[in-house]
């Protein structure tokens, strides 16, 4: 089931707007990465298919995952993650490069509200419609021993209140938890730069989240 569902994410077209985005990116590369042969194909998931902690984000960055084709892979957010997962036990590695650099995860699986980079990192509406089944399907396979969900930002927070139909959510927030089916919503700021540079989200306020999440997941 999980070879089928990645072979569907990466072959998927279902949003123009989105196709013609991620693979005009790639053939216009920043002098930084003029050596790269771009991944330019929306992004699965990666990680543990056993996963205790289900990290959501929003959608793969233009040079980022859409670069190296692994989810946070290659950016900013990307080393505010995995150092975080490394740190509370769930990645073998603090870095993460490319999809050859020997990262593993333990405990942890990771994939996005939206599986293609979207312009200015704003997927429409009907873009994370048409990327939902993918959630959904992950949400399935993760289900027989997940137990806590991470949503980065409002909009991965509301993709996946989006999973419990008969559910209600609370505001989102940074630090709010609630239980669904016996899993937890643990819910976070996303570790954009936006909010990172801004002091908006802090190192501290940050890794707490993954230290909540790992007392989770061990209880």
């Amino acid at each position: 089931m999980w070879e089928k569902l990645t072979e569907s994410i990466i072959s998927c077209k279902r949003c123009p707007r989105l196709v013609s985005y991620r693979e005009s990116i790639g053939l216009r590369p920043p002098p930084r990465y003029k050596a790269w042969q771009y991944w330019s194909k929306p992004v699965p998931g990666f990680g543990d298919l056993a996963a205790r902690l289900w990290v959501v984000g929003l959608a793969p960055a233009a040079h980022g995952a859409n670069r190296t084709g692994r989810m946070f892979t290659g950016d900013s957010s990307g080393d505010w993650l995995y150092r975080a997962l490394y740190e509370t036990g769930f990645a073998n590695q603090p870095d993460s490069f490319h999809k050859e650099d020997g990262l593993l995860l333990e405990g942890a699986y990771i994939s996005a509200a939206a599986r293609c980079a979207p312009p200015e990192n704003r997927p429409l509406p009907t873009e994370l419609a048409a990327c939902f089944p993918y959630l959904s399907m992950e949400f399935q396979l993760l289900k027989p021993t997940l137990r806590v969900i991470l949503p980065l930002g409002h909009i991965a927070y509301k993709q996946v209140a989006r999973l419990f139909p008969n559910a209600k959510f609370p505001p989102f927030g940074h630090g709010k938890q609630h239980s669904v089916e016996s899993i937890t919503i643990l819910a976070s700021y996303h570790p954009s730069q936006q909010n990172t540079r801004t002091g908006r989200l802090r190192w501290e306020a940050w890794i707490e989240i993954f230290r909540q999440a790992r007392q989770l997941c061990t209880e």
